[in-house]
């Protein structure tokens, strides 16, 4: 177990400034171009393959970071570049958090590679859970595996929706109730491995924000996959479902074991959209000069900036706590995984619309990002459990009631 420290060490300090100066010199000058087009990078995803930033290795040495700093530090400066991109990059680890939180060490070893190829030969994941009746309420999906015994195969069938890489992606892995009676505790997750026949993407969605990052509903038909992509394992799941039929409480269903796993690394693409946002206006309020002189002499101004600051600052510090948290094993007593979603979230979302306010009418053109940011800010509090649903866990937690 890590001790808590907001001091970054030397390794972590290393690998901040190569993926700052990657941000800085790839992505947040293509920005722009991917949101208009609203296509999926795949020039710069190479390119941060050939880098060593879209691999295997490099999220291996994210994950096994004692500290649970590095996978978060690594999101805030890829945000910071651009938010769209940087889910296109790193779309797949949402499907790799699916796989860790669930899989055996086996699993992990076969599956976990193949989410990202190799520089010459790129792949990406994609995580489902979401569905067109079911949102928030995970408990209610209605997408079905059925065990065939006979060829121990797996036979899945509903649609997927809001799926980052859904479609496109080579490796799918994706939640869908075992059990529907249930609820949650009836579910599982299970991996589509490439070429499988039965799958396909569905409506392509046109987004208000993040428009580089390709989303999707991902379509299953008699989707047969073997029985070794449930992940953990047929014997746990059966011992699951019983312990549930019987009434006793069980470990952390499929679905809420990924979420937990990923909100502090959702907060961290808010804060660093937030930080892009706070230092541009910063920069823009001291060269800006009305009246004689520059804005930021202005106190209204300058407490505007003093506040984004702040709650930017604030932000990272939740986000901080929880990943640490998380790679020590302590469980989130108080709902701290929401907390640093949810502040984060809407801190990215305020801080923005303040940017824009200090631009005035250059804020509302597509001439300068910071509309873009605002754009892209809204996503954080609806995906991965909107502020209501990130509320709704905070206040169960604190008062004593637990989600089956």
């Amino acid at each position: 177990m890590s001790d808590f420290s907001l001091e970054l060490n030397e390794d972590q300090l290393q690998i901040q400034k190569w993926v700052h100066e990657f941000a800085e010199d790839v992505v947040r000058p293509a920005g722009a171009e991917w949101d208009e087009r609203e296509e999926t990078p795949w020039p710069i995803i190479e390119e941060a393959a050939r880098n060593g930033l879209y691999s295997y290795d490099f999220i291996a040495q994210c994950f096994a970071d004692p500290t649970g700093q590095l996978l978060c530090l690594v999101n805030e400066e890829m945000s910071w570049g651009d938010a769209g991109i940087a889910l296109s990059i790193f779309g797949s680890t949402l499907a790799v958090a699916g796989i860790f939180a669930n899989g055996t060490p086996e699993q992990m070893a076969e599956w976990i590679p193949q989410c990202y190829g190799t520089p010459d030969h790129v792949k990406l994941a994609a995580f489902g859970v979401s569905e067109p009746d079911a949102g928030s309420d995970v408990s209610s999906l209605k997408s079905r595996a059925v065990y065939d015994e006979a060829k121990d195969e797996w036979v899945l069938n509903g649609t997927k929706t809001w799926i980052t890489n859904g479609g496109i992606a080579n490796t799918h892995v994706l939640v869908l109730s075992v059990d529907p009676t249930l609820g949650s505790r009836g579910q599982a997750s299970f991996i589509v491995p490439e070429g499988t026949p039965g799958i396909s993407q569905g409506q392509k969605f046109k987004k208000m924000g993040i428009r580089a990052s390709h989303t999707a509903e991902v379509v299953l038909q008699d989707c047969r996959v073997p029985g070794r992509c449930l992940l953990g394992g047929k014997e746990k799941l059966d011992e699951r479902l019983a312990r549930a039929r019987e009434g006793k409480k069980n470990s952390v269903q499929a679905a809420m074991a990924t979420f937990e796993a990923s909100r502090p690394i959702v907060g961290a693409q808010a804060v660093g959209i937030a930080r892009a946002a706070y230092e541009y206006s910063l920069d823009y309020a001291k060269e800006r000069k009305q009246f004689g002189k520059a804005i930021i002499e202005n106190q209204s101004i300058a407490f505007k900036l003093a506040d984004m600051k702040m709650r930017t600052d604030a932000a990272r510090l939740l986000v901080q706590r929880a990943a640490w948290m998380a790679s020590s094993g302590k469980r989130f007593e108080n709902g701290e995984g929401s907390q640093s979603k949810l502040f984060a979230g809407e801190t990215a979302v305020w801080v923005t619309e303040q940017a824009i306010q200090i631009l005035g009418g250059y804020g509302y053109v597509r001439d300068y990002p910071v509309e873009r940011w605002h754009r892209d800010s809204k996503i954080y509090t609806i995906f991965e459990g909107t502020s209501e649903i990130q509320r709704l866990v905070i206040s169960r937690a604190i008062s004593g009631i637990h989600i089956n």
